[in-house]
């Protein structure tokens, strides 16, 4: 087992709705810790008879087309992976690929990808029809996570405590679910993951976008989830990272790598904040048990 703070590292079918989801359930103290996982969305509808009129049984294709208003989808959709992280108190923290993909910006780019001219500049204008388009085909997304439930947060300025997260402790539970990914025609990639492992002390989630265009920029929007079982509030961290390639002046293998990458880049942004919930909710059990259904 890895003992790093960055825990390290599906296909189209008729119908996928009937594709079978696998589902991990673990619970630990006063939390259930439930991962969904799955096939990649379609790439059209296939029930547009269904779909057209207002039924409960609109396809998971006209879903995400309804609720985004995005000129077209990431190249790799996962709509049914999904990590639940559940309180007794009712609080619930949720990764999905639907949230993500809403805080893409459906207008022209702004003003930190403004360096991706020059990369269009030096490619073929006529391969670049779709992209040029006013929405930002990087799918760049600030999301960090759904929180539901009587959880109120404010700011800290206390922190993780990554060499905590490097000591060797027993990993009781371990995930990783892609949420969508994009290869920007060649072009580069970006992707939305989150990892989640617990320990017998605590749990740590990373969910991260990691974005780069060949030869013009790299970028990181990462949210780390950690709460320390002793105590009643979970730590979130925010951060933006980005850089011009030519700045950071790096062997070429390690663009591809963004645990390799990452420090490297500078902090653009950061947000520090600690989630709480009531502190009168009963402990589901001392025990810790994994449920595969």
């Amino acid at each position: 087992m890895t003992s790093s703070a960055d825990v390290n590292s599906d296909f189209e079918a008729a119908n996928i709705q009937r594709l079978p989801v696998n589902t991990e359930t673990f619970k630990i103290n006063d939390w259930v810790i439930q991962y969904k996982k799955s096939h990649i969305l379609h790439s059209q509808c296939k029930t547009a008879d269904k779909c057209s009129n207002s039924s409960n049984e609109t396809c998971q294709f006209c879903i995400y087309t309804n609720m985004l208003n995005l000129p077209h989808l990431p190249e790799m959709v996962f709509p049914n992976n999904i990590l639940y992280i559940s309180h007794t108190s009712g609080v619930q923290i949720e990764f999905n690929a639907l949230d993500a993909l809403k805080l893409v910006s459906s207008g022209k780019l702004d003003l930190k990808v403004s360096c991706s001219e020059t990369w269009m500049e030096s490619r073929d204008p006529s391969n670049l029809g779709e992209k040029i388009k006013p929405f930002d085909w990087t799918f760049t997304t600030n999301y960090n996570g759904t929180l539901s439930g009587p959880v109120s947060t404010e700011p800290t300025e206390e922190r993780i405590n990554i060499e905590r997260l490097k000591e060797r402790e027993k990993i009781l539970f371990y995930h990783e679910l892609m949420l969508f990914e994009d290869e920007l025609h060649d072009n580069g990639i970006a992707s939305c993951t989150v990892k989640i492992r617990v320990m017998p002390s605590s749990f740590f989630v990373l969910l991260r976008y990691f974005l780069r265009v060949d030869g013009v920029l790299v970028r990181i929007n990462d949210t780390r989830y950690f709460h320390d079982f002793a105590t009643n509030y979970v730590l979130r961290e925010y951060t933006n990272k980005e850089s011009p390639v030519q700045k950071l002046q790096l062997p070429l293998p390690m663009f591809g790598d963004p645990n390799l990458i990452s420090s490297y880049l500078p902090i653009i942004e950061g947000c520090y904040e600690k989630l709480m919930w009531p502190s009168n909710s009963t402990s589901i059990s001392s025990d810790t048990t994994t449920i595969i259904n």
